[in-house]
């Protein structure tokens, strides 16, 4: 497996949720940050000159990691990643920026929001392009799922 993407449960039953807490309990990261800020290029585009939704998803896929690091220095791969609507397309020069939220945290995962908006080169606009939750584990170096923290009293 390879960090920031890969399928580890969170214990023995595969029950990612076991063990959640809301992100708002003691030591967990809080706020919107910004992961990553791109801008899109020629050799992103697809045959209708708009950016493959795949390049979009390997990026919300590294920002989850960068906030998942913010939770612990730790190996974190990717559980899962939830429904994934994409609500405007991207051009080639727009700015494309990935916030990111922790919303939950267990003893091995964390849950992280992020927010793709999309500066328009042409215009400056911002947009709304799309949003996902990830679900990512802390795993040692087998790629066994480990705990990165006590769990909330």
């Amino acid at each position: 497996m390879r960090e920031g993407s890969g399928a580890r449960g969170e214990g023995a039953s595969g029950d990612l949720s076991s063990g959640m807490t809301p992100a708002t309990s003691a030591g967990a990261a809080s706020g919107r940050h910004v992961a990553l800020r791109i801008v899109t290029m020629p050799r992103d585009t697809n045959h209708y000159g708009t950016i493959f939704g795949g390049v979009i998803l390997s990026y919300i896929d590294q920002a989850g990691f960068v906030e998942a690091r913010r939770n612990g220095n730790h190996r974190w791969v990717t559980a899962s990643l939830d429904h994934v609507d994409f609500k405007a397309p991207v051009a080639v020069g727009d700015t494309v920026s990935f916030y990111t939220t922790t919303t939950r945290q267990g003893t091995k995962s964390v849950t992280v929001q992020v927010e793709v908006e999309a500066e328009r080169y042409t215009t400056g606009q911002t947009v709304h392009v799309t949003s996902a939750s990830l679900t990512m584990v802390a795993v040692d170096a087998s790629g066994r799922a480990i705990p990165f923290r006590e769990p909330a009293a």
